[in-house]
């Protein structure tokens, strides 16, 4: 098991810090296979374009609002050290008070196991429906491109990828590198962790054209931000007046 080492310093300023190669530890969800899997994402394939294009103008939003925070450098690792409840109950607090500090809500999603994929899907498509297509094409970047992430996976590369394909099966941070190369977005992430809050992941081989935003808590879920202008409303209902 591999820890990342930090440097600390004050908000809203963030560190410089590497992420090692880890091992497999405690926390994985089960992974679930449905016979109509392939068939979801194959119809969803030419909707998720046809969105992508639609909002693609709206993806440095978020960016603007956090552009006083500076980036923290990203190496790939697997899955590994799972904090216990009471720890990520007071992450989240802490999560929360830095969504609130930059004015940001989370579009949550479910914590099915496909939280990862889910809430690139939200960025990208403005719906977390489309995680299938999302998940696939990033275990088709891991296929492709098994030079660039293989040495940060310390299992059968085969096996890792076979792994990733099945629904259920949690992202990690090698396929938060791989989202990052096969969309050419930089996705950053707000953090509960304590010593930092802000990592930043680019793509390995060309430029970012676009950017995702996400919070990532205790190492456990991951959730869609967006600014807090863009929140739903949430109208209360009016009461009803009887006449007798």
């Amino acid at each position: 098991m591999s820890f990342w080492p930090y440097f600390v310093k004050p908000l809203p300023r963030r560190q410089s810090y590497p992420m090692r190669n880890g091992t497999q530890s405690t926390g994985e969800c089960s992974s679930s296979t449905s016979l109509s899997s392939q068939q979801g994402v194959d119809d969803d394939h030419m909707i998720a374009v046809v969105l992508s294009e639609e909002f693609a103008k709206l993806d440095g939003a978020v960016a603007r609002r956090l552009s006083t925070l500076a980036p923290v450098p990203h190496i790939p690792r697997i899955n590994s050290y799972i904090p216990n409840l009471c720890d990520s109950s007071l992450d989240y607090q802490l999560l929360l008070q830095r969504m609130n500090a930059y004015g940001l809500y989370e579009v949550k999603v479910s914590g099915d196991g496909n939280c990862q994929f889910r809430a690139l899907s939200d960025q990208m498509f403005k719906s977390p429906e489309y995680h299938k297509h999302v998940r696939k094409e990033v275990v088709k970047q891991l296929k492709n491109s098994r030079s660039l992430y293989e040495s940060y996976v310390p299992m059968k590369y085969k096996k890792y990828c076979r792994k990733m394909s099945k629904s259920g099966e949690w992202g990690d941070h090698v396929t938060l590198q791989a989202a990052a190369d096969k969309f050419a977005a930089k996705i950053c992430l707000l953090t509960s962790f304590r010593e930092t809050c802000f990592i930043e992941i680019v793509p390995q081989l060309e430029a970012p054209k676009r950017e995702f935003w996400l919070s990532f808590w205790s190492q456990v879920h991951y959730n869609s931000l967006h600014e807090m202008k863009d929140a739903p409303i949430n109208h209360k209902p009016k009461k009803k007046h009887w006449l007798f």
